[in-house]
This record gives structure tokens, C-alpha cells and sequence, in this order.
């Protein structure tokens, strides 16, 4: 049966779709009909959220599914790839925005400015609802915290479309269309990056944030029993899920004592560093000891040697 938790975050995604759906609608149809680039910008943006709230989705639904012998860790990286993949698409599309950006700075096009601030305070309160929909899960979820961060950041740039329209209802600054798309592209840059940044950085095994693998081996060292700590790997399969891996070499005169040194490591990377998920290959002999990390490149040129 479903996880209650996951069935609710389901639910509120589907809510969250029919909301996007209703705002690029509005956002095209109104930019397009009153020359407003800066609400087709915003309608672009939000139209690349929706494909990051279907993938969220379709993520969730795959890593809802048990790990398989092919797949041993089941599909919790899919949500990491998606991430991965909304932000290189939202840095494309805040290139192509600038770029009509710059256009209408140079040559201004006329837009009223009431309809600007209805149909961009319109926006601003569905993108208010989906992000604040989003927000209980975006903490331990970088895929939910990605789709989180679009909306969050389209609401604040909504409600400065609002105040747009309303000085370009005031003086006619029409100008201030163009600019206003140029504000979308910033953020769209502010919220991509950290994605982009933390998704590559699970992509490649790297260790956790706030994660020091010196720290850890420090810590594995000093327990009783344990002389040396060598092949240490830590990364996360997705955000919130820490691994560690490593080799201790036991002490002769720990030997008979060998689980409660085991228990006694994992109890302590739990309680330190709050990594539950720990693989520690226990050793009586060790002919590479104080090699921190295993060169892989080695081992599989061996493996191919056999």
C-alpha cells in the first residue's frame, strides 16, 4: 500500500499542475494579447515548471517502486536527474529571455498597465499556493525543493509584475515591461544554480554537504578496537540519504570483541553525522593501510586482468 505521506504529496502536486496550467493560460493569452513580454516571459517560465512539477511527479512515482537486482538502490535518483535536467533547461530559457529582453529595451512597446497588474496578481496568488502546497516535503526532497524554489520565486516575480503595471498605468513607462522579464531571468538564475550545483554534485558520488571525509575518518579512529580506517567513500544517493563505505583494520586484541567495535562505529556516524545507511568491511591485515581513498582505476585494471 501507498505511503500515506507520499499519497498526500501526490495529491498536492496534481493541484499544483491544474494551478500552473490555469497561470500559463492566463499569463500567455493576456501577454500576447496586450504585447507584454514580460507576462509571455513569465508564462515561459511557468511553463517550464509545469514540466518540472510533471517530472516531480513522474519521479515519485518510479522511486515509490522496491529496488530490483538491476536496480539495487531502487530509483531514488531519478528525482536527482530531473532536478539535474530543470535546471540546465531554466539557464537555457533565461538566455533566450534576455535576449527579447534587450530587444524591447531598445525599442518599447506600449502595454496597459491594469491588465499587466490583474493578471500578474492572478499569477502571484496560484504561484503563492502551489509553493506554500510544496513546502513540507521541499526539505527532504531536492526534486520537490527544485519545483519549490521555481514556484517560490515566480510568485515574488509576479508580484513585481504587479507593481510594474501599476507605475506603467501611472507614467507610462513602458520600458519597465522589458526590465521586468530581465528581473524573471535573474530569477530563474537564482534558483537553477544551487540545483544545478547540488544535482551534479550527487550525480557524481561527491560527499554530502557539510560532510568532511577527514572528519569522519578522525572520528572511526579514535573508537577503541579500530587501528586504521582505509577506502572511505561517503555520498548520497538523493538529498537527506548519506552513505558511508569504508575498510577498518581491527587490532589483534580487539578480535574477539569485533561486533561491539562495529556497533560502536555505526552508533557514532549516526549520532555525529546523522548517516544511517553505513557498509564497514572489518580487516585483520591490510597491505595498503593509511590510503584514505581506493583508486577504482586500479581495481577495475586488475578486474580486467583476471
Amino acid at each position: 500500500m501507498m505511503n500515506e505521506d507520499l499519497r498526500q504529496l501526490q495529491n498536492r502536486l496534481y493541484i499544483a499542475l491544474v494551478l500552473n496550467a490555469a497561470i500559463i493560460a492566463g499569463e500567455f493569452t493576456g501577454g500576447v494579447l496586450i504585447h507584454s513580454v514580460g507576462l509571455v516571459s513569465d508564462a515561459w517560465h511557468n511553463l517550464i515548471d509545469q514540466g518540472s512539477l510533471f517530472l516531480t511527479l513522474y519521479a515519485h512515482i518510479l522511486a515509490a517502486k522496491p529496488a530490483t537486482g538491476r536496480r539495487t538502490f531502487g530509483y531514488h535518483r531519478v528525482g536527482v536527474l530531473t532536478a539535474f535536467l530543470n535546471a540546465v533547461i531554466l539557464l537555457a530559457v533565461a538566455g533566450g529571455l534576455t535576449v527579447v529582453a534587450v530587444q524591447r529595451l531598445r525599442v518599447p512597446v506600449r502595454v496597459p498597465g491594469g491588465w499587466v497588474m490583474g493578471i500578474a496578481f492572478f499569477s502571484f496568488l496560484a504561484n503563492l499556493t502551489i509553493a506554500l502546497l510544496l513546502q513540507r516535503s521541499a526539505k527532504q526532497d531536492l526534486n520537490i525543493r527544485s519545483a519549490f524554489l521555481h514556484m517560490l520565486g515566480d510568485a515574488w516575480v509576479c508580484l513585481s509584475v504587479v507593481f510594474s503595471g501599476l507605475i506603467i498605468l501611472k507614467t507610462h513607462w513602458y520600458i519597465l515591461d522589458p526590465v521586468v522579464s530581465l528581473i524573471v531571468v535573474g530569477a530563474i538564475l537564482v534558483s537553477a544554480w544551487p540545483i544545478l550545483r547540488d544535482s551534479i554534485g550527487i550525480l557524481l558520488d561527491s560527499a554530502p554537504s557539510g560532510l568532511d571525509a577527514g572528519e569522519v575518518l578522525g572520528t572511526l579512529q579514535r573508537i577503541p578496537g579500530i587501528q586504521d580506517v582505509h577506502d572511505l567513500h561517503l555520498w548520497s544517493v538523493k538529498l537527506g540519504l548519506p552513505m558511508l563505505t569504508c575498510h577498518a583494520l581491527i587490532r589483534e586484541a580487539d578480535i574477539p570483541r569485533m561486533d561491539a567495535v562495529l556497533r560502536e562505529a555505526r552508533s557514532q556516524v549516526a549520532q555525529r553525522y546523522g548517516i544511517r545507511h553505513i557498509t564497514i568491511q572489518t580487516e585483520t591485515q591490510c597491505c595498503h593501510t593509511g590510503a584514505l581513498h581506493c583508486a577504482l582505476d586500479r581495481l577495475a585494471d586488475a578486474h580486467a586482468g583476471t
